[in-house]
C-alpha cells in the first residue's frame, strides 16, 4: 500500500514526467535543468538525509519530493544555481524543500503508531522494568564501588559519557573504564557471564 494518497501519488507522477521529459530533451531550446544542477542537487540531499539519519531505504523518496517541490516552485533551467548562491530565492526555496521533507520524515518515525500487541505488552512491562531496576540497585549496592554506581546511574538517566566524565572530574576513557567493570561485575553477580 502506498503512503500516498491518489492526489499526492498523481503530483509525484505528473513530477516525475515533467522532469523526466525535461531531462530527456537535452537540446538548448528546452529549458529543464542541467543533468549535473540534477546530480548535484541528488548528492546533496543524500548527504542531508544522512546527517539527518532518515532511513536509507526513504533516500530515494525524499530527493524524489524535493524535486517535486523544486519544480511546482523554481524554474527548472534555474536549478543549478541552488548550490551556488547564497542569497537567492531558488537556494531559500531549496532549503525549505529539504527542510520540510527531512522534518516530515523524522515527525512520521517519531509518531508511527504502536501495534495492539505492543500496547497490550506495555503494561506488564513497567512491572518487569521496575522489577529489573531494584534488582539491579540491589546488585550494584553489593558489588559495585560508589564511583562505579553513580557512572551507571548517570548513564542510566542518559547523561553523555563525555558529560559524566566532567561531572564527575575525571576523563571519558576513565569513565568507559568504570562502565565497563561495573556491567561485567553486574553480569557476573547476575550470572550472564
Amino acid at each position: 500500500m502506498s503512503r500516498f494518497g491518489p492526489k499526492a501519488r498523481s503530483k509525484a507522477v505528473m513530477a516525475a514526467v515533467v522532469l523526466g521529459t525535461a531531462l530527456g530533451a537535452g537540446s538548448a531550446q528546452a529549458a529543464g535543468p542541467n543533468p549535473k544542477a540534477v546530480q548535484d542537487i541528488s548528492r546533496y540531499c543524500q548527504a542531508c538525509w544522512r546527517n539527518a539519519r532518515l532511513p536509507t531505504d526513504r533516500w530515494p523518496d525524499c530527493t524524489q519530493d524535493v524535486f517535486t517541490r523544486l519544480l511546482e516552485r523554481v524554474e527548472p533551467a534555474r536549478w543549478e544555481t541552488v548550490l551556488k548562491d547564497d542569497e537567492t530565492d531558488e537556494r531559500r526555496e531549496f532549503i525549505r524543500a529539504v527542510d520540510a521533507v527531512k522534518k516530515r520524515v523524522q515527525r512520521a518515525r517519531k509518531f508511527s503508531a504502536l501495534t495492539a500487541d505492543a500496547a497490550a505488552y506495555h503494561g506488564g512491562a513497567e512491572n518487569v522494568a521496575r522489577d529489573g531496576r531494584e534488582a539491579v540497585a540491589k546488585a550494584a549496592a553489593e558489588v559495585l564501588s560508589p564511583r562505579q554506581r553513580r557512572v551507571l546511574e548517570l548513564t542510566a538517566d542518559g547523561w553523555a559519557t563525555p558529560d559524566i566524565a566532567a561531572e564527575l572530574g575525571t576523563t571519558v576513557e576513565r569513565v568507559s573504564d568504570e562502565k565497563y567493570k561495573a556491567i561485567r561485575k553486574l553480569r557476573h553477580y547476575f550470572g550472564t557471564v
